[in-house]
């Protein structure tokens, strides 16, 4: 059972739920960027979360079915077709051999996902099928996807029922991104945390799977810009010198030496992975608590899908 690329897109890798316990080695655990998005892909076609699929980078890939197939799109909706019909996001999909999938442009966010019955069945590197491509690790061959690439897919695991489809889209606002204090909090002057909150941020064209760079109100501390090493955990909001915040995402280095002002929650990691170059939004404060039960909810919801 295999799918063909006939076309690549700018950015598209297998990933999965990330490769996780070793970070120690300074290997972060990438994974998919909206990880919400992708185990919804997942739960459309019946595959248990750790299943892989394809992640594509504001513009997707055209593949060639060599069998027949059960998929599903999610995340950001890109302008796709099938053999030149437009294909729905957010529902499972039966694919006949032969037939062609034309994921183009972007219509909003930075990426979608392609889940398909049984997973992409490649050979696992440290415990994940995710592409680390920072370090050249997992995947295929540890890079982006390639034209006339081949990739395996597995068969329907019967134990999992696929839900059928979702009541409504599921919609991302990227405009505020929520936050909580981070490690050297205390180190910044209440005026530049009023900066900090009180206006939008741009994300510039330097963001990738790594970090997201972001351009705006520049930000100083009390204290010496630099700290003495740390681990970095994913989204946090780290300050360097020239002010300009850096938000460590999903290949993000596990250690590093400059102030974290403040962490992204999880429930809002998804919103990260969705924004692109020239995205603009605005960070806001909330407690710990608040934090945890938007997680919690976020997983209550996920839950749901398989009893409605």
């Amino acid at each position: 059972m295999v799918l063909e690329v006939l076309r690549a897109g700018l950015q598209s890798t297998v990933q999965d739920q990330g490769r996780f316990g070793y970070t120690h080695l300074g290997v972060s655990a990438s994974g998919a960027a909206d990880n919400f998005a992708f185990r919804i892909g997942n739960m459309l076609v019946g595959n248990p979360k750790h299943a892989a699929g394809i992640e594509m980078t504001i513009v997707g890939d055209k593949y060639r079915f060599q069998s027949d197939a059960y998929i599903a799109l999610t995340g950001s909706e890109f302008e796709a077709e099938l053999d030149n019909k437009p294909i729905p996001f957010w529902q499972g999909r039966s694919i006949k051999k032969e037939q062609i999938l034309d994921i183009r442009s972007t219509k909003t966010g930075a990426r979608c996902y392609l889940c398909i019955t049984g997973g992409i069945n490649i050979e696992d590197v440290m415990g994940a099928k995710t592409t680390h491509l920072t370090s050249g690790m997992g995947g295929v061959h540890g890079r982006i996807l390639k034209k006339l690439d081949e990739l395996d897919f597995g068969k329907l695991d019967d134990s999992i029922k696929p839900i059928q489809k979702l009541n409504e889209p599921i919609t991302t606002d990227n405009k505020i991104i929520r936050v909580t204090k981070g490690t050297q909090w205390v180190w910044f002057h209440k005026n530049q945390k009023n900066k900090f909150f009180q206006h939008q941020y741009r994300v510039t064209d330097l963001s990738n799977r790594m970090g997201l760079r972001l351009i705006g109100n520049a930000i100083n501390t009390k204290k010496e810009n630099e700290i003495t090493t740390a681990g970095i955990p994913l989204g946090a909001i780290q300050i360097p010198g020239d002010g300009q915040p850096i938000i460590s995402f999903v290949e993000h280095q596990t250690t590093g030496g400059y102030p974290i002002i403040a962490n992204v929650i999880s429930a809002d990691l998804r919103k990260i992975g969705q924004l692109k170059p020239g995205d603009c939004f605005q960070f806001e404060l909330i407690s710990f608590s608040t934090a945890e039960k938007l997680k919690v909810d976020q997983e209550i919801f996920l839950h749901s899908l398989h009893h409605d």
